[in-house]
């Protein structure tokens, strides 16, 4: 069955850094666009981040611009996102979603990511 764990989360201080992965398998990691979504405390889920099956085309929500990065490695069946200076209201948990436009889309349990300020 199709599995999604992230890691990384934790707790930091505002403008610090946390770097986030995604171990994807039982699924062709290979065939599908990647996302980072997030949930902050009392909100909906919010889009993030998108890199499409081959890592070539990559979108990133306005408010993150500049800050995180995300990329994937086939090879590892392996998704990241780098932060950089975070902020305060990057709290929140991050989800690594598979096929965000399709209709195999699945979620990860999580990673809890405290900015302080």
């Amino acid at each position: 069955q199709v599995q999604l764990v992230e890691s990384g989360g934790g707790f930091v201080q505002s403008g610090g850094s946390l770097r986030l992965s995604c171990a994807a398998s039982g699924f062709t990691f290979n065939a599908y666009t990647m996302s980072w979504v997030r949930q902050a405390p009392g909100k909906g889920l919010e889009w993030v981040a998108d890199i499409n099956s081959g890592g070539g085309s990559i979108y990133y929500a306005e408010f993150v611009k500049g800050r995180f990065t995300i990329s994937r490695d086939n090879a590892k069946n392996t998704l990241t996102l780098q932060m950089n200076s975070l902020k305060p209201e990057d709290t929140a948990v991050y989800y690594c979603a598979k096929d965000r436009f399709g209709s195999d889309y699945e979620l990860g349990q999580g990673t809890q990511v405290t900015v302080s300020s």
